[in-house]
């Protein structure tokens, strides 16, 4: 064999170089020139020969492969700047991973404060037991990563008693069937945020260039990470200026629109109208009394005092069982509340308009009041007028024409007995709205309002004005009435009707006197009432003022305890025997069938009417 044989090996070692063949082909060479007979010595050339072309060829191998991983990198960063969601963050982070280590899976985790690093996005798996796998600080691989921010590799995870092997992560692990795990951090200001892994399911090692390489990408990662959450952040702001903006410019368009309305005439419930379709929501209003002004799209109950009152303390609007309440003011003094239903989550633009309501509300009312106030004024003394005939007939009727009152409809005239100053109020508003009259008269409140169904009226008036003023109100009717002097006859006919409906324990409702049966008749314009008591009673009124007995006591005794004989001696506090003497005297005196049906209710009716009589 000749030198030009090695030689021509030589050059086959050159040209598989350059031509960029494998290393199994390179180390081929030297077999073949044994085989062919190559002297030894010739050999030993061609063996270093391979060696050295051997370890070029690693050596491009490993440039070019730094090359590829440069450029991937470059090509991760290029594609993160360009992410703006955070999810879609985190998907290409851990499928670049996937790509440049060529592992199974990859996945990443985030650490959470005080509850570990949780299982945020996979690519690659297999197992829902793994893809919400929970690690706590310390525990497996992950968490020893988080806990200490430094990487961590294992070639066999399962023999690897490096970790804090736990049941469910251990289970997580074998359900996804993996052997070989690599875990790097992801750190922002040396503050780790979560953890990048790239895993084999079988066997596996990751030289420190692979575990360079995951840290690079992860350091890439958490960077375009938090500047996705700063761009999210960012985004998150200016909308919430822009809301912001476009609340307080609502609010603005609000207040004026609600102010217009009051300065164009507009009544309570317009106002309540229109904040409603602003606030999308119920509204009620109610005065300082706790008359209700207004209800619109709601059937709530009343806002209770106590809320109104924290509202005002406060100056803000509150929440309250679910309704937010605002209290109506005009400067110190409250004049009522606005309550909102059905919008349990109000934020603070809805809160301030609503709290511009209030005062829009307050406006409404103090004009509302200086007009009510006047008219009211007018009214009264159109009442006091009317019951004392100080002005004659013609000059009335123009008076009530120009307030809306035409008196020679028919009328009726109600008394009504409760709180005089609040009742004045509920009644002048009650009045106005049904286009009649109110004021004070004597002791009592007197309405005149349009109609003739007197039962109607007074029934309709105690519950309307005892629910304003929160009391029992008791009202009397008079009527029908026409013009002025039937006013009066009617006040007259109403004054005795409220009489007898106090005296008879029919506090709290309304009446006539033909609601009273035979006490409406006796109290009707022509009975002698008191004639008619001293016929029935005489005898023993007569016997009680000589002798200074009981015996007319006893009697009203013996018949509200139903004529029972022990009840009544209880009633009067004497003994049975003392009762059973005074009837005796009474059978005496107004005869033995004093008791019968026909006497007895004489005998009753006049107990009644000497009551109403006060006598």
């Amino acid at each position: 064999m000749s030198e030009a044989d090695a030689v021509e090996h030589l050059l086959e070692l050159l040209d598989l170089l350059a031509t960029d063949a494998g290393s199994e082909r390179l180390a081929a060479v030297l077999p073949a020139a044994r085989a062919a007979g190559v002297p030894d010595h010739q050999l030993d050339h061609i063996a270093r020969a391979t060696e050295w072309a051997l370890r070029i060829r690693r050596t491009l191998t490993a440039h070019r492969r730094r090359e590829a991983e440069l450029e991937a990198l470059f090509d991760t960063a290029n594609d993160l700047a360009g992410v703006r969601d955070p999810d879609a963050v985190l998907r290409s982070i851990v499928r670049r991973a996937r790509l440049l280590l060529g592992a199974d899976i990859a996945y990443l985790s985030m650490n959470e404060p005080g509850r570990g690093t949780y299982m945020r996005v996979t690519d690659g798996s297999i197992s829902a037991l793994f893809q919400q796998v929970r690690l706590g600080m310390g525990e497996g691989l992950g968490g020893l990563v988080a806990q200490t921010a430094r990487p961590y590799v294992t070639a066999d995870y399962f023999a690897d008693d490096r970790f804090n092997h736990t049941g469910p992560i251990d289970a997580a692990v074998r359900d996804e069937g993996l052997v070989a795990i690599l875990g790097v951090p992801l750190q922002l200001d040396r503050r780790v945020i979560g953890v990048l892994y790239a895993a084999n399911r079988s066997p596996r090692q990751f030289p420190p260039d692979e575990v360079a390489l995951l840290s690079s990408l992860a350091d890439h990662a958490a960077i375009a990470l938090d500047t996705a959450h700063l761009l999210e952040e960012t985004k998150a702001a200016g909308e919430t200026i822009r809301a912001h903006n476009d609340a307080m410019r609502r609010a603005e368009d609000a207040h004026d629109r609600l102010t217009d309305l009051v300065l164009r005439g507009a009544d309570v419930p317009e106002v309540a109208a229109a904040v409603a379709k602003v606030l999308d929501g119920g509204i009620v209003v109610h005065d300082n009394d706790g008359v209700e002004l207004a209800r619109i799209g709601t059937t709530r109950a009343l806002t209770p005092r106590a809320a109104v009152n924290a509202s005002r303390a406060s100056g803000r609007a509150i929440p309250q069982d679910g309704t937010w309440v605002c209290a109506v003011l005009a400067g110190r003094e409250l004049l009522g509340g606005i309550t909102l239903t059905d919008r349990p989550d109000l934020g603070d633009a809805d809160r301030r308009l609503f709290e511009r309501a209030g005062v829009v509300t307050a406006l409404l009312l103090l004009l509302r009041r200086t007009v009510a106030e006047a008219e009211n004024k007018v009214r009264g003394e159109l009442i006091t007028d009317l019951l004392t005939a100080a002005v004659d007939s013609v000059a009335l009727r123009a008076r009530a024409r120009r307030v809306g009152v035409e008196l020679a409809a028919d009328h009726v005239v109600l008394v009504a007995d409760g709180p005089r100053d609040r009742l004045l109020a509920a009644a002048a508003h009650h009045a106005s709205s049904c286009r009649g009259l109110a004021g004070v008269h004597g002791e009592h409140v007197v309405l005149v309002l349009p109609g003739a169904d007197l039962a109607c009226a007074a029934d309709d008036a105690a519950r309307v004005l005892g629910k304003a003023v929160g009391l029992p109100v008791t009202v009397g009717s008079g009527g029908p009435a026409h013009g002025p002097e039937g006013v009066a006859a009617a006040h007259a006919e109403a004054v005795r009707c409220l009489k007898a409906l106090l005296q008879l324990g029919r506090k709290g409702t309304g009446g006539t006197l033909a609601d009273l049966g035979f006490v409406g008749v006796l109290l009707g314009d022509r009975a002698d009432i008191a004639g008619y008591v001293r016929s029935t009673l005489g005898p023993l009124l007569d016997y009680d003022s000589s002798r200074g007995t009981e015996l007319v006591r006893t009697v009203t005794a013996y018949f509200a305890c139903g004529a029972n004989l022990s009840r009544a001696k209880d009633e009067l506090h004497v003994h049975v025997n003392t009762v059973v003497q005074r009837l005796d005297r009474v059978a005496s005196l107004l005869g033995d069938d004093w008791q019968s049906p026909d006497r007895l209710l004489e005998v009753q009716l006049a107990l009644k009417l000497m009551k109403v009589l006060g006598s």
